[in-house]
């Protein structure tokens, strides 16, 4: 059986050290002492090898099976974990200024490129030239406040949240690695920096226009920019798209299926047309993986939690180093503009609310029970094709409305 907490919590010491398997050559390591030490045992070139992962409790099992995980990346790419981890040590010890740890901490993420490609352009644009090059121990909570400051005075008070939060975990990654103490941004609460917005953002129509229009030109993942249009489209969560499988798409119907969704229960997607053409590109790209939207780096799994945000920070990014003016959206606030849309041209709440899979609450949801699947059907293709009206350079966009 694979490890659990309650396992891990009930292990006792013995005369002699002995191990607990987990799973894919990862185990827990009981030593006389009662210390338990999470290792991953590997074949690499014929030859055995082992690398300890990290400690029990201080590395949680989650922490560990996410740690066996990486290492076991670096095998199939044909490098020594245990290797690798001695190369980090060794470049840790020799780190001793701000940007030195942030390239380690670069170095082990498991994140893609797009994430990469973003924490390098905030980096470079605002933090570097403040403490790139100086020791973390210089750095205090009043230098990370004069920073944060200075990004707020251009208008840009959600940019310094997003600075703030690259500084906490570089210093946290160097707590880590045991080579500081103290993470000065920590100090730093956020709501003296920006005040958090209320759960309203909506895109204009000229937002949706200016959004459609860097999407196109940016270097993002072809896959990845069909994903936030067919979050637009199909108005689904991000981790309902993130965690889609083919097995679950019926081209034929035009429908898409979700087994389990945040309240639990299973919805379908009434794809229109656009969003059927969209979920055929990618099928032509995801090759023989079973996720409709595959990590590029290791396709047995879905894209990063963090992916599609990313995209959104580039793209940003791109038109700030521009002169455009962009006010900042997440991927949820893409699913909150088309029902922002979708009533303001009229169409049935309960309708909107059952595309959107809400539960109804009170009276209303208990007697109300219809799946309203023909007029999902026909809201989600009229959606669609206002959004082609709306992606175009038109300024004039005629309402929408759904037949009786």
């Amino acid at each position: 059986m694979p490890l659990s907490d309650t396992k891990l919590k009930g292990l006792k010491p013995k005369a002699k050290p002995y191990e607990e398997a987990d799973k894919e050559g990862m185990f827990a390591e009981v030593l006389t002492s009662g210390s338990i030490v999470f290792r991953y045992r590997y074949r690499l070139f014929g030859k055995r090898e082992k690398v300890t992962l990290g400690s029990y409790p201080e590395m949680s099992l989650k922490q560990a099976r996410t740690a066996h995980m990486d290492a076991r990346k670096l095998v199939e790419a044909g490098k020594s974990p245990a290797k690798e981890k001695q190369r980090m040590k060794t470049e840790d010890a020799r780190a001793e200024t701000f940007r030195e740890f942030t390239e380690l901490w670069l170095a082990e993420s498991t994140s893609g490129p797009d994430w990469l490609e973003v924490q390098s352009q905030w980096l470079e644009r605002d933090i570097y030239p403040a403490f790139g090059n100086r020791r973390l121990k210089d750095i205090t909570p009043d230098d990370v406040l004069t920073l944060l400051d200075s990004i707020k005075a251009r208008g840009a008070s959600h940019s310094a949240l997003r600075v703030r939060g690259i500084i906490k975990q570089v210093f946290g990654y160097a707590i880590a690695r045991q080579r500081t103490t103290f993470n000065p941004a920590v100090a730093i609460p956020t709501k003296i920096i920006a005040k958090p917005k209320g759960r309203e953002r909506a895109l204009s129509e000229k937002e949706i226009r200016s959004f459609f229009s860097a999407l196109e030109v940016s270097n993002a993942d072809t896959s990845n920019k069909i994903a936030l249009r067919l979050i637009f489209l199909t108005m689904v969560r991000k981790g309902e798209l993130r965690g889609a499988r083919w097995q679950d798409v019926d081209f034929d119907r035009a429908e898409w299926h979700i087994p389990e969704t945040k309240n639990g229960k299973p919805h379908i997607v009434y794809l229109s047309a656009q969003a059927l053409d969209l979920f055929r590109q990618l099928k032509s790209m995801a090759g023989a993986s079973p996720w409709v939207l595959p990590s590029r780096s290791e396709p047995r799994n879905p894209i990063g939690e963090s992916t599609l945000n990313s995209v959104l920070y580039g793209i940003e990014m791109a038109q700030l180093r521009k002169g455009v003016k962009w006010e900042s959206f997440t991927v949820h606030d893409l699913r909150r503009t088309a029902s922002t849309i979708l009533h303001e041209q009229g169409f049935n709440s309960d309708v909107i609310e059952k595309a959107l899979n809400h539960t109804m609450r009170g009276v209303r949801g208990v007697y109300n029970r219809a799946q309203y699947a023909d007029q999902r059907r026909q809201m989600l293709q009229a959606w669609a094709n206002l959004i082609d009206a709306m992606a175009k350079p038109a300024s004039n966009i005629a309402p929408i409305k759904l037949r009786a």
